[in-house]
């Protein structure tokens, strides 16, 4: 009981969980096989197979090392991410889905931004620790997990202490999910639609819904419900994003049926910012704003299933 206890009072001073890890040698571990997986490239659910190791290039369109788009404490997030002194996001280049309404396309689909290596992205986390912000956010790191482990051990050799937060599409591999387990402190995913068939049309990617969920269910083993601190910042746990689309595209109340199952105090953002940009002109169904009603039915809807509803 005595070393249960100590274990408990070593790992919560080794808070953020990554730090235990490295102390361990597990971070170490972890690094080594989510690098490997770059050679015969299985890193997203796209799994083109490609050995990103000699910089070779598919779906993604990212080779050995990220790009990143910009960085900078982030005060536009929901308020347990941004608190008092921002978030601290990082923006990768690229995405392993091919949304045609992307608000984003510009650095999702058109790769603005520059190459870094590991290195030098782990310097970016540092940077931003030292600015202040309560945490290091990861934006669209579906595709480039193991550049992400890479420079978190680095950063951690050089004084990383702050929670990272991993800012998902939720189409992410298990595989890559399960290496994270430890590392990340606060999921922040983006549930899109729960049909596969919107999935391929409007995400060009296969098996969107069974992915997700199963990306969902992950998350919320590894951090739980989300805890904050005294005041109001998150400390651990899963929030939810889900984006509103017109003509029930997103199949919100079917989407809020599963959080609810997954757990009954499921943290949820439900945004109402949707507009058509990008490629969205050419599909009808897609093709104007999310309406007011539209957006306070699926507030009522989560409300009345007893979701712990987070605001922007």
């Amino acid at each position: 009981m005595f070393l249960v206890f100590s274990y408990i009072f070593w790992a919560m001073s080794n808070y953020p969980s990554y730090l235990a890890l490295y102390e361990t040698g597990q971070l170490k571990d972890r690094v080594e096989k989510a690098v490997s997986m770059l050679e015969d490239c299985s890193v997203c659910p796209n799994n083109c197979g490609i050995n990103r190791l000699n910089d070779n290039r598919a779906f993604c369109k990212v080779g050995r090392y990220v790009r990143v788009a910009s960085y900078f404490p982030h005060r536009g997030e929901e308020f347990p991410i941004r608190g008092y002194r921002g978030s601290g996001t990082i923006f990768f280049s690229y995405c392993n889905m091919r949304c045609v309404y992307c608000q984003n396309f510009e650095v999702s689909q058109l790769g603005e931004g520059e190459e870094v290596t590991s290195k030098e992205l782990a310097d970016i986390m540092l940077s931003l620790q030292k600015a202040g912000c309560h945490n290091i956010n990861f934006v669209s790191p579906s595709h480039v997990v193991p550049q992400i482990l890479e420079a978190v051990y680095t950063a951690v050799e050089k004084g990383l202490k702050i929670p990272l937060v991993y800012n998902t599409s939720s189409f992410d591999s298990l595989e890559s999910l399960k290496l994270l387990d430890g590392v990340i402190d606060i999921y922040l995913p983006d549930v899109k639609y729960l049909n596969d068939k919107y999935g391929k049309e409007f995400s060009m990617v296969d098996n969107y819904s069974k992915t997700a969920k199963i990306a969902i269910r992950e998350m919320y083993r590894q951090v739980g419900d989300l805890v904050t601190d005294e005041k109001g910042i998150a400390r651990k746990g899963l929030l939810v994003r889900h984006l509103v689309l017109p003509n029930d595209i997103s199949t919100t109340k079917e989407t809020i049926r599963f959080l609810r199952e997954v757990s009954p105090n499921m943290a949820v953002n439900i945004m109402n910012q949707y507009f058509p940009t990008y490629k969205a002109y050419k599909y009808p169904l897609i093709n104007r704003r999310t309406n007011y009603k539209e957006y306070e039915e699926a507030v009522s809807f989560a409300k009345d299933l007893g979701l712990r509803i987070v605001g922007g």
